[in-house]
């Protein structure tokens, strides 16, 4: 996953909260279960991918042009 899915993801997200005050539905459990949901999933992917971007920072060789 890049930052553009991470931004459309987010963007996403913002809408449907957004539509979800609109229409007054954010007190049925069902669209709370899908906005808690999908936060947990939108900050446990960032966590993952700047976990993996540090480790291929760790695996890259030394730079050999000096």
């Amino acid at each position: 996953m890049n930052d553009k899915i991470f931004l459309l993801s987010t963007a996403i997200f913002a809408l449907f909260f957004f539509v979800s005050g609109l229409l007054d539905i954010l007190n049925h459990f069902l669209v709370k279960t899908i906005l808690f949901v999908g936060f947990f999933a939108i900050v446990i992917n960032i966590i993952l991918v700047v976990k993996s971007k540090s480790k291929d920072k760790k695996k890259l060789p030394p730079d050999s042009s000096r």
